[in-house]
């Protein structure tokens, strides 16, 4: 009995081990939880190209849109263990969210790290028939019109709509926040004048900066970004204590297995590596912050605890 079992183990292992080298055998999806035009799904189809090319099997990218990210994640959360399907994450669906409301997944059971992909921060961005030229100007604008001037966001609960409601209490100022289904769908409305103001991507919100399209007031990192550095932070800007970014990052459904995920984290932190997607990125602000599974689950503890303690202090509610 004993030698049939080890025989049985052994079997077992062996069959492991060559699914493994077979990995991948058929097409990957990846997941991008907001709509097509967005960082997020910049980022998914520049290293998917990559995946695919070193795979030599399809990578598709998925926009699985709604309920500020959830929809996607939670298609993710369901999907099998089996290294096919990946969610590409903005911090919403992992860090914030889950401070706001009810969700139909738990981060820390339901999803396994495989790397961080990229972080960029955010800039403030205005239409030009905005009349100011600087933050101090929207802060006065805004107590001038308390209550009129509304910001857009990637949905609630995301790092757009948190900015904004940093900049609301650091600011003293009552804005009105505007949810969309994504920044890529935010764009339009505010280039047509019809929101007044988006903590918008680097990646979309650049290209309409330089057409002038938009006017850049700050971005909201502690330092500037190399590719617009004459646009200063919102710390320059007066706004002290200002410090959010926007970062990207790969997990798989919990229960894939370990030499999966440590042949996923290879492939995406070499593609994510290689000069042209690197410069690509950097070209719109985003830099590539390629991590270790280990490391990227200690940083979403570590982001999970400051967004917490922003919506407590904001007093920002979620759609339940």
């Amino acid at each position: 009995m004993r030698h049939a079992l080890a025989k049985l183990v052994m079997a077992f292992a062996l069959v492991h081990v060559a699914g493994a080298q077979t990995y991948p055998s058929k097409a990957m999806r990846v997941i991008v939880p907001y709509p097509p035009g967005g960082t997020t799904d910049l980022i998914a189809r520049l290293a998917g190209q990559k995946l695919s090319e070193r795979f030599g099997q399809p990578v598709v990218v998925e926009n699985r849109t709604g309920a500020g990210g959830v929809i996607g994640a939670e298609i993710v959360a369901k999907a099998a263990p089996d290294g096919y399907t990946l969610l590409l994450s903005s911090p919403a669906e992992i860090a914030v969210l889950p401070h706001l409301q009810k969700l139909p997944y738990r981060p820390d059971r339901d999803f396994t790290p495989v790397s961080l992909a990229a972080s960029t921060p955010l800039v403030l961005v205005v239409h030009p028939s905005l009349p100011v030229r600087n933050v101090q100007n929207l802060i006065a604008l805004a107590k001038a019109r308390p209550g009129q001037l509304t910001y857009g966001s990637a949905g609630t609960g995301g790092v757009q709509h948190l900015a904004g409601e940093l900049l609301k209490i650091t600011g003293r100022i009552a804005l009105v926040h505007v949810p969309y289904k994504g920044g890529g769908v935010v764009m339009p409305d505010l280039l047509g004048g019809h929101v007044a103001m988006f903590f918008a991507g680097m990646p979309p919100a650049i290209p309409h900066v330089r057409a002038g399209k938009l006017r850049a007031l700050a971005v909201t990192t502690a330092q500037r970004s190399a590719s617009a550095a004459e646009v200063p932070t919102m710390q320059e800007a007066g706004v002290p204590g200002f410090d959010i970014s926007n970062w990207f990052a790969y997990f798989v459904p919990a229960g894939t297995p370990p030499d999966i995920i440590a042949k996923l984290n290879a492939e995406v932190t070499r593609a994510l590596k290689l000069p042209d997607v690197r410069e690509k990125l950097a070209s719109v602000g985003a830099d590539v912050v390629a991590s270790s599974p280990e490391e990227l689950a200690r940083f979403v503890r570590s982001e999970s605890d400051k967004f917490a303690q922003l919506i407590k202090a904001s007093g920002a509610k979620g759609t339940d």
